[in-house]
């Protein structure tokens, strides 16, 4: 036998089980090295250090940076061509890197001033240090989250499960001294109600953000809502798979139908959309917010730079915090400040339509661009274009999303042009009125305070809260599409019509099937929740209670001032109400109860009789 033969023994069948089984025990040490990092810093930014803080702390690091060495050194050695395979060229990259760590250790520092010397400090500094774990605990926990679908568990519950840790992660952030105004203390149920109203992208909270977050506390605030509106599990499907890649076909599988991908190949490509889209869409909302309030309210650059991506960022998942007093119903605001208004607007409407029609869009324009380049190089017009240029999805929601804008803008506008637009001039009345019909789709966000509506304002924010935004969006609500569904499907009914059609396609059943039951399982749930409440809550009237339980189930943030007045157990539910609204009821049913398999046989047909 050749000597490389004998080195190599632990591929022999007899060695490779205890082989796994170390790197399995190797990998869950992993885990909670990485688990123990973030909690270190968390702890490190978050509370005040003494010196033996300090000191168990770099312990800590150092040693999770051991842990992480043996871990990346094991799976080279040990599982070579498993690795080679799994990992992608950035997974590579960031081992090199970490590899690089281990430089200072061995090399004395250079004596002589130059690059080599700064090269030794940059990669000796603890904040090279900080950011590459930190960075390879997020992958390999999101990677770990990624092979939890491959294990065949139930991804209605790791979806509802991931949000919920997320929101538990954020109270306790929210709790850190560091994260709250010195004079003033948040309770934990303060904190909950906040953490859940950010990760679910809702708006609702019982406390002044302005007043009483420090800009530590507003940044964990922001970050919970960029999750939240990314959704989870999009975050992690991303990371795992760009940077490691090492996932099963059932993981590719549950993910790319919980990004509405529409192969497997182009699940990477989906998912890099969705991100891309996302910093795009801010970046630009952040500098035409930037614009419209530069030198108007008194802040510096930075200050006004933060205000600008924090009101962009929130907008954009339709999440509705401020850091204003009074939301944007601020009276710095209020005057002179159309563009503000209507550039939250188009964030919130671009972050309401959903993450397919922005990416059916970037094809419709890629095409024409290619059309128009192809009749520059020929300067032949090209006859043969495509007709189904816009996927029935978009259509539906679009024209949706035009009609019920157009709807709100006129009624809002026709019902408080004399009562809370009073006053204002014509421009900034129909700003408003077109502002606070767009808010109603999930958004949260208040101009004017909404306990001054007209009975008739408030019941038209209700139907608009109620229906919210698109699906596959950062928006909440039944959804335009399964209401714009059950619509036709009622005149289809009226019209005695035996299919639902519409723009030259059928309808298919199971579309049909599961609009209404959302739309059933929504009234029913507002009703159990209002009903509740108005035990636990027998001052406030019906109409306070309702449009608070719509504003959460819909995870819009809009309130008649009655959120801050709510008893404990009042801000659970409501906080309850909200996390069911943003992980979706036919989510969370499919994954509480049993799903039944399809059987082969079919029962006789009969009638009900109806009507």
């Amino acid at each position: 036998m050749k000597i490389y033969h004998k080195l190599l023994l632990y591929q022999n069948k007899l060695l490779q089980p205890y082989v796994q089984f170390f790197l399995r025990l190797i990998a869950a040490l992993t885990y909670v090295a990485s688990l123990l990092l973030i909690m270190g810093v968390v702890y490190e930014h978050g509370f005040p250090l003494s010196t033996t803080d300090i000191t168990n702390l770099n312990i800590l690091y150092k040693s999770v940076w051991i842990i992480f060495l043996i871990d990346t050194t094991l799976h080279i050695l040990l599982e070579y061509r498993s690795t080679k395979k799994s990992y992608r060229k950035f997974g590579w990259i960031l081992s090199w890197l970490l590899y690089m760590t281990l430089i200072p250790v061995v090399f004395h520092r250079p004596e002589e001033n130059g690059a080599i010397l700064y090269f030794w400090e940059f990669l000796d500094s603890k904040l090279y240090h900080s950011l590459l774990l930190l960075l390879l605990s997020f992958l390999n926990l999101s990677n770990g989250l990624v092979r939890l679908l491959g294990r065949r568990t139930n991804p209605s519950l790791i979806l509802a499960a991931s949000f919920l840790v997320i929101i538990l992660i954020g109270t306790g952030l929210l709790l850190l001294p560091r994260c709250t105004v010195e004079s003033i203390s948040i309770s934990w149920v303060d904190a909950l109600f906040t953490s859940t109203s950010a990760v679910c992208v809702t708006g609702l909270v019982p406390v002044d953000v302005s007043a009483t977050f420090t800009p530590l506390g507003l940044t964990v605030i922001i970050l919970l809502i960029q999750v939240g509106g990314l959704g989870v599990m999009t975050l992690t499907s991303f990371f795992a798979m760009f940077f490691m890649g090492n996932t099963s076909l059932y993981n590719q599988l549950v993910v790319r139908d919980m990004v509405s991908s529409n192969s497997l190949g182009s699940l990477l490509s989906t998912l890099l959309y969705i991100l891309g889209f996302t910093l795009v869409i801010e970046g630009g909302g952040m500098a035409s917010i930037w614009f419209s309030i530069h030198g108007t309210l008194g802040m510096d650059l930075e200050d006004e730079l933060a205000f600008s991506a924090f009101h962009s960022i929130s907008a954009f998942c339709n999440a509705g915090f401020s850091t204003l007093p009074g939301n944007l119903g601020n009276p710095m605001v209020m005057t002179g400040h159309n563009s503000l208004y209507i550039s939250v607007s188009l964030l919130i409407i671009l972050g309401g339509i959903g993450f397919p029609i922005l990416v059916n869009f970037k094809d419709i324009v890629l095409y024409y661009l290619r059309r128009f380049w192809k009749f520059l190089h020929t300067w032949e017009p090209d006859r043969h274009s495509r007709k189904h240029l816009y996927i029935l999805n978009t259509k539906i929601v679009l024209i949706m999303t035009f009609l019920l804008l157009l709807f709100g803008t006129l009624a809002i506008a026709a019902f408080e042009w004399n009562g809370s637009f009073a006053g204002m001039s014509v421009a900034d009345k129909w700003t408003q009125a077109f502002f606070n019909a767009t808010c109603p789709r999930t958004a949260g966000f208040t101009s004017v305070d909404l306990a001054t509506l007209s009975m008739q304002s408030i019941l038209i924010y209700i139907l608009l809260m109620w229906i919210g935004g698109a699906a596959q969006s950062t928006a909440g609500g039944v959804k335009v599409n399964a209401f714009a569904v059950v619509v036709l499907n009622l005149f289809a009914v009226l019209r005695g019509a035996e299919r639902v059609e519409v723009f030259g396609r059928e309808l298919s059943h199971d579309s049909i099937r599961r609009s209404n039951a959302t739309v059933v399982m929504s009234l029913g749930v507002l009703f159990l929740f209002v009903f509740i409440l108005s035990i636990l809550e027998p001052e406030m009237s019906i109409m306070t209670l309702t449009f608070e339980c719509v504003s959460a189930l819909s995870t819009v943030g809009s309130s008649l001032n009655a959120t801050p007045l709510l008893r404990d157990e009042s801000k659970l539910l409501v906080a309850l109400l909200m996390f069911v609204g943003r992980v979706g009821l036919i989510t969370l049913m499919l994954g509480v109860i049993k799903q039944k398999k399809n059987t082969k046989y079919r029962y006789p047909k009969d009638d009900i009789i109806i009507n």
